[in-house]
């Protein structure tokens, strides 16, 4: 492609000005890729974009429900293990160390969502066995039974693992991003524009969500590892709240053609 037809692409209106700022860069997963620049240059690699937009669409739809419709018994099962998923363990950590100058709520939601990343790898490399044994099990159930959806199943567990292995050092990354901007931007007195610190940690947010859908998803079909998974889960919502008291205005933040479509359509 040529400079003269990019310049002709880039003057098109149905591609959304700005919208890879404050996305996720998962292209394959986008439910936006056939309004999106980036990925119309790179089309070769995705095919009919229009129509992977349509079962993004559906995917994410299907796991944000997921997240408002099982909370209550989630909540219910780290009750049970002893999680509070209310609390936040974070505090004792910040109390313990209140005299350093870089201990701040910002200093422990960085800390707390690079230690989870790190704790993902080593689950899920400690528990490879797992889904060996799980797929072992599925394709047994697939050849001695018609009654369940052994297919649909592996399939719940190839997504959910995608959704927590693409996220966990996003998360991690994105609110590195938002508070250093946040830091910068105290110099600002442009207080009406929209903030950086607030998009990046909105992101950081939308991979929060996700990855505890996903979590959600395996607690469901791993029950002997309910404890552990319960515990990524409450650390993530402990990380979630601390974002939102960091960054109050994060959630309101508007994404390019992610929140201002949505929100008039």
């Amino acid at each position: 492609m040529d400079k003269d037809d990019l310049k002709k692409l880039a003057k098109d209106s149905k591609y959304i000005s700005g919208i890879y700022n404050y996305c996720d860069r998962w292209c394959e997963r986008c439910p936006f890729t056939s309004r999106c620049l980036n990925c119309t240059l790179v089309k070769e690699q995705f095919g009919d974009l229009e129509e992977i937009d349509e079962f993004n669409e559906a995917f994410w739809n299907k796991l944000s429900e997921m997240l408002h419709s099982t909370l209550t018994m989630v909540k219910e099962m780290a009750k049970e293990q002893g999680i509070d998923l209310d609390s936040m363990e974070m505090e004792e950590e910040y109390n313990n160390e209140n005299n350093k100058e870089e201990n701040s709520l910002a200093y422990l939601i960085s800390h707390s969502s690079k230690n989870y990343a790190k704790a993902v790898d080593q689950w899920f490399e400690s528990n490879e066995y797992l889904f060996l044994e799980k797929e072992k099990e599925l394709n047994q159930i697939r050849i001695i039974s018609s009654q369940s959806n052994p297919i649909q199943e592996a399939q719940d567990i190839n997504d959910a693992t995608e959704i927590i292995r693409y996220y966990q050092w996003q998360i991690h990354v994105k609110l590195k991003r938002a508070i250093d901007s946040a830091s910068s931007e105290k110099s600002w007195d442009f207080d009406e524009f929209p903030k950086d610190s607030d998009g990046s940690a909105k992101v950081a947010l939308i991979g929060i969500d996700r990855s505890i859908s996903a979590w959600k998803v395996l607690l469901s079909l791993f029950p002997e590892q309910a404890r552990e998974i319960l515990h990524f889960i409450a650390t993530l919502e402990h990380i979630k709240k601390s974002v939102e008291t960091q960054f109050p205005n994060a959630r309101d933040f508007i994404r390019p053609g992610f929140d201002d479509i949505i929100q008039s359509g």
